[in-house]
């Protein structure tokens, strides 16, 4: 069985062997369509989705990798595609949409898939485009989603924030009030009594901590 999340019987069998045949494949979803392409030839099929062969058309960068809490993004470089393909480049909002790349273990001679995983989950950044006598060029820069965890999320433990997430939710609506109240607890004459507190007083039926 295999023992890391994401790596299935098959694929964790055929990493153990000595003698390989890998296929990267590419998934990149627009608004419009996704777009799925290999460095192979033929059509391959990878959770049930069918990917379209590229060959040396479709170039990766180095995707490296560290224990630090860091992560480096990825060049895509796609050369020949068709006038659909730019189009997306050119028209589509492709900022921030989701990206993945695979490594797909197929056996000896053919397209069949044994096995595969996913070696990068990115979004969009950068889109750029050159042409030549051969067709249309295009370079698509990503980043990891790891960066997320750099970024300030803006959500505090207030009513504002509570709401925004959880709409209805009331459990943090007497965060501001309880902030700012002053109680010397177990002392005569503080702010919630004039002789010494029990508490008593600020329960309400059932129970509850009364404000």
């Amino acid at each position: 069985m295999a023992s890391r999340a994401g790596i299935d019987t098959k694929t964790a069998l055929r990493l153990s062997q000595d003698h390989q045949e890998i296929k990267f494949a590419l998934k990149a979803e627009f608004d419009t369509d996704t777009v799925l392409i290999h460095t192979g030839l033929g059509d391959l099929v990878i959770g049930g989705e069918t990917y379209l062969g590229a060959g040396t058309l479709l170039a990766i960068s180095d995707i490296e990798d560290s224990k630090e809490l860091k992560s480096a993004g990825v060049t895509f470089s796609i050369s020949g595609m068709d006038i659909e393909v730019l189009g997306y480049a050119l028209n589509e909002n492709y900022q921030n949409r989701p990206i993945s790349l695979f490594m797909a273990f197929v056996s000896g001679g053919t397209d069949d898939v044994d096995g595969y995983l996913t070696l990068y989950k990115g979004r969009m950044i950068n889109i750029d485009i050159s042409d030549d006598v051969t067709g249309s060029n295009i370079t698509l820069q990503t980043e990891n989603r790891l960066l997320d965890l750099r970024r300030p999320s803006n959500i505090r433990y207030t009513r504002e924030s509570q709401q925004y997430l959880y709409a209805g939710d009331t459990s943090l609506d007497q965060v501001t009030k309880i902030s700012q109240m002053d109680i010397e607890w177990g002392r005569a004459g503080g702010a919630m009594s004039n002789s010494v507190w029990d508490g008593s007083e600020a329960l309400d039926d059932e129970g509850r901590q009364r404000f």
